[in-house]
């Protein structure tokens, strides 16, 4: 039997494929697909369907973490610094972010019954998710591990898949479905969002102004190519700045625009079952319009305002009422 070293040489597209970097997270990404995918066929026969754009956003992230981790794209990730850092942004950031859009409440109700997925909730508080972020983003661009996952495809497996892990994280503590601080709504999250975007500015400028090259492994490829490492690095800083900005613009604009909508549920609600008769606490509406329930919960009222009808119709009248005023909203 061949050594893994005699096999590289004699066929040098063996080691180009890096399959042990590879093979990870597209058959993690099988069985992510898988298990979501029958999750949804269960909700959907329970009559509790995940809506489309969330199925497409969990789709589109799984595929993305997977195309951008195979040839040629992920080779070129190993000799220019500049396109390595376009691969953990897009892993880190987009990827996850698309992946937690496409989580629900009720797609996630399996995974936190298991034993082993129960500290999801603890380490999805904001500012546990955050600490986590920021340190596997820092530790990962220290330049003894960065190397070493450029030279060893388990190790570099393992950063992307941090990257992913740590991002989802991040991202379920903002947008997630799980229970939030109520510290945590309206002002809150917008500062957590521009906590995010300073951790990861402290990196990318000091990517930007450096004049040292902090990864020496990439001076024989990038003088293969006649690029200077030091503006390899300067450039990777750059793109990193470039893809903060855009991401943060969109999500504030995307948060404020949630906000305004999940207080018209809140009033809604509220407005429903006052005008009904029907006993509903502040806290409760809040909580069911932050994690996408309220239709569920409109419905419900409606059946309390039903059965707590007036022979003489005068209930009836206060149904009417009180859905034309959520209606309004």
């Amino acid at each position: 039997m061949l050594a893994p070293t005699m096999i590289a040489a004699a066929d040098p597209s063996v080691h180009s494929l890096h399959l042990g970097e590879f093979i990870p997270p597209v058959a993690a990404g099988v069985v992510y697909l898988a298990l979501y995918m029958r999750r949804v066929r269960t909700l959907a026969r329970e009559g509790r369907p995940v809506v489309r754009w969330r199925r497409r956003s969990f789709l589109a992230g799984v595929l993305l973490v997977a195309i951008v981790q195979v040839p040629p794209f992920d080779g070129l990730a190993d000799e220019v610094l500049v396109v390595h850092m376009v691969q953990h942004l897009l892993i880190g950031d987009l990827a996850s972010l698309l992946i937690v859009l496409g989580l629900s409440g009720p797609v996630l109700a399996p995974l936190l019954r298991l034993r082993a997925t129960r500290p999801l909730r603890t380490l999805s508080h904001p500012m546990t998710a955050l600490v986590l972020w920021a340190v596997d983003l820092y530790a990962w661009h220290l330049p003894i591990l960065y190397e070493l996952a450029i030279r060893h495809d388990l190790v570099h497996a393992c950063e992307h898949a941090c990257l992913l892990w740590f991002g989802s994280l991040l991202w379920l503590a903002l947008i997630g479905p799980l229970p939030k601080p109520a510290w945590f709504r309206g002002w809150a999250s917008i500062g957590y969002v521009v906590a995010v975007r300073f951790v990861g500015a402290v990196l990318a400028n000091a990517l930007i102004w450096t004049e040292v090259a902090f990864y020496p492994i990439y001076r024989f490829s990038d003088a293969a190519r006649g690029i200077n490492p030091v503006l390899d690095q300067n450039a990777a800083g750059a793109v990193m700045m470039v893809e903060e900005v855009v991401l943060t613009t969109v999500l504030l604009a995307w948060l404020f625009l949630r906000f305004v909508n999940r207080e018209e549920q809140r009033q809604g609600l509220l407005d429903l079952a006052a005008g009904g008769g029907v006993e509903l606490s502040e806290e409760r509406a809040a909580r069911a319009a932050d994690a996408d329930a309220a239709p569920r919960l409109r419905e419900r009222l409606l059946q309390a305002v039903g059965e707590t009808s007036q022979p003489d119709g005068r209930g009836h009248a206060e149904r009417r009422h009180a859905e034309r005023g959520y209606a309004g909203r």
